[in-house]
């Protein structure tokens, strides 16, 4: 269980301005953070939630070059519909400031010089890359090229988007400026580096020897860092967009990003009260960071350097990082617009808020990716929200209102089930809780849904309906622990549906109870008079299922067409027409098709050639079965010299076509034709 502390700070990561938030940012960060602050609220804990706008670093001059507009038009437009969009989905940050602030400003550049005055950084001048034509040093991503791991075109100096490679400017193939596109030069800079290596005993005793609670995919990348030894990490940039290096002789440098980011947590609680210092000082406040798993490093071993090298602040109890989720079997793209954007999803289905948190938690990459699809949203809000939570609530007060005008019965003599039915959902409330304090939210869901779905069997198996008719009276009891149930599910499912509990409450006319009731008998008082009951949830149909799907097909078909761009292989050299003529290409009939034996990607293939019946050994197993190649007809170099591959000797090649992701495609006749028709 979690351990008492005085108060809570807890931080969710600072979502980039330069685009909206999506429902990977939402099952990574938001919903588990809210989730955790809620329930700290429900206990009566002294907590703060803060969030905020990242504003500065070089996607955002990017795309504000590329819009002919400036950062802080960029900036503006995203803080505000990010802003938007959270307040519509429940999430109950005490601020969401932003790193544009003055506050912000001010603080970061004191934190800057704190440690510029006391010497914790080291000055060092490296050779990096400089645009002639545009007169500036360039920053990791304003540096384009061919990715060395996958070939890709388009690799930013810091990263490849297609195959998610970490690179540095150097390896690119074939760099270039994102700012005139001329080829870069090299030029000395100097910049301020944060000595990591001298931390490096610091994190190791603190983490490794101090922290082995924390989430094995966070302490495991934590172990691996360490274990590869750290390095200076620069705290500058030569960029004209961010803050301005605080010191003497660094005209044209900001604080990198990454330094200037999680300040931002600092100033954000500053903005919010004057009584900051205790939430980011005091050794009784627990400072927990929601993060995504690509910001682990930044977190746990960057931060809390930087922390450690200032000396007055606190260092973080636990960074709960989930991985990633996926979208329909796919990466999202933020920059390709493959995504469900949080602002559209509000606009296409309004009032159910609720339901995207709820699948979101359900569904969350708490210890692996994982995969958002609309049908598991549609099944689980069909299946799971509709039939056994909504089920439940509406029978209890449907029953109610037709038996007893609303007025809620005494419960009178407990029978059998009913104290078995009691015990069992005494045993929910520890559960639910030791999954919120360690972070299993998913699990935590799962208990607070078992209300409803003890609830569900107690009323199908009391029958009041039936029951009403022969014992009255044992209809009274059963509906006041049907009702003192329905009050449970309002306090247990608030932290992760906050619309839904307060729609409960308001249809049992009661006020909020804190999580120190939750599983009390008398929630509801014999003689409460409650609301006319509405429909909790309501089925999500297929059509508009469908209409997301078709938007979602239409970025796919979008995607693959720029990966496909980005593939494309350069002309190779001319070839004779008497070159050409001698290719012998013909449209052959798989008759039939069998895995060649200790081999994992060849196919040994009988072929009708028109000419003859001959075997063709193929490295396709990866992507066919057998049974699927079949009765298939396909183009075949047919006058290929003879090779001997496993024993077999393989008489000519099935020609194919290679798909932007690597995936091998079958070429075949639009209609049957004759095998040994003439490809030319």
């Amino acid at each position: 269980m979690d351990k008492q502390f005085k108060r809570y700070l807890v931080t969710s990561a600072l979502p980039y301005a330069n685009g909206p938030v999506h429902i990977g940012h939402l099952a990574g960060v938001y919903v588990p953070s809210d989730i955790y602050v809620r329930y700290l609220r429900l206990k009566g804990r002294d907590v703060l939630s803060v969030c905020g706008s990242d504003e500065h670093g070089v996607p955002i001059t990017l795309k504000a070059r590329k819009e002919g507009v400036t950062p802080q038009d960029i900036v503006d437009r995203y803080h505000e519909i990010i802003k938007s969009s959270f307040e519509r989905l429940g999430m109950s940050f005490d601020i969401y400031s932003r790193t544009t602030s003055p506050m912000h400003n001010v603080t970061a550049s004191d934190f800057f010089r704190k440690l510029y005055d006391e010497g914790k950084f080291i000055e060092k001048s490296s050779m990096q890359y400089y645009d002639q034509e545009a007169q500036t040093f360039l920053a990791d991503r304003y540096i384009v090229g061919t990715c060395p791991k996958c070939g890709a075109e388009g690799a930013y100096g810091d990263q490849c988007e297609k195959c998610g490679s970490t690179l540095s400017p150097d390896e690119l193939l074939d760099p270039h400026s994102a700012v005139s596109g001329s080829v870069p030069v090299k030029r000395e800079t100097k910049h301020w580096y944060l000595p990591l290596d001298q931390y490096e005993a610091f994190l190791r005793e603190w983490i490794l020897e101090g922290h082995k609670e924390w989430k094995s995919n966070v302490y495991g990348q934590c172990k691996s860092w360490l274990d590869g030894g750290l390095q200076p990490r620069a705290v500058s940039r030569d960029l004209d967009w961010g803050i301005p290096v605080p010191v003497e002789g660094a005209d044209g440098k900001v604080l990198y990003v990454w330094f200037d980011a999680p300040i931002g947590y600092i100033s954000a609680t500053k903005e919010l009260t004057p009584d900051w210092e205790k939430y980011w000082k005091d050794p009784e406040t627990k400072l927990v960071h929601f993060i995504g798993k690509d910001n682990i490093v930044f977190h746990c071993i960057v931060f809390p350097s930087m922390l450690k090298a200032h000396g007055d602040y606190i260092l973080p109890e636990n960074v709960p990082a989930n991985e990633f989720l996926n979208l329909e079997g796919r990466k999202i793209s933020t920059s390709k617009n493959y995504a469900v954007w949080l602002h559209e999803y509000l606009e296409d289905f309004p009032g159910k808020e609720d339901v995207l948190r709820y699948v979101l938690c359900a569904n969350a990459p708490e210890t692996k990716d994982n995969d958002f699809t609309w049908k598991d949203f549609q099944n689980r809000n069909n299946n799971e929200l509709v039939a056994v939570l909504g089920n439940f609530v509406n029978r209890a007060l449907v029953l109610t209102q037709k038996y007893y005008e609303g007025r809620v019965p005494a419960c009178g003599e407990l029978s059998d089930f009913d104290r078995e039915t009691i015990a069992e959902l005494s045993e929910i409330k520890p559960r639910l809780e030791a999954a919120i304090e360690s972070y299993r939210f998913r699990e935590a869901l799962k208990e607070a849904m078992n209300y409803a779905r003890i609830g569900n069997k107690y009323l199908a198996d009391s029958e009041p309906w039936k029951v009403v008719k022969t014992d009255p009276a044992r209809v009274e009891t059963i509906l006041n622990i049907a009702l003192q149930i329905t009050a449970d599910i309002a306090v247990a499912v608030e932290p992760f549906m906050p619309f839904t509990s307060a729609k409960i409450l308001r249809m049992l006319n009661i006020g909020k109870f804190d999580w120190e009731r939750l599983g009390a008998l008398d929630l509801v008082p014999a003689g409460h008079v409650i609301a006319q009951p509405e429909l909790l949830f309501e089925k999500i149909d297929d059509a508009a299922i469908d209409k997301q799907l078709d938007k979602l097909q239409k970025a796919t078909e979008a995607l693959l067409a720029a990966e496909a761009a980005q593939h494309i292989e350069p002309q190779k050299d001319s070839v004779s027409f008497d070159d050409f003529s001698r290719m012998d290409i013909r449209i052959s009939t798989v008759l039939a098709a069998e895995r060649v034996p200790k081999t994992k990607k060849l196919l040994k293939l009988t072929v009708d050639t028109g000419i003859d019946t001959r075997e063709i050994v193929s490295g396709i197993a990866e992507y066919f079965t057998p049974e699927e190649l079949v009765g298939k007809q396909v183009p075949v170099l047919v006058n290929l010299e003879p090779r001997d591959l496993k024993g077999i000797t393989s008489r000519g090649m099935i020609l194919m076509a290679e798909d932007a992701d690597g995936k091998l495609r079958l070429l075949q006749p639009g209609e049957k034709v004759a095998s040994g028709s003439i490809v030319g």
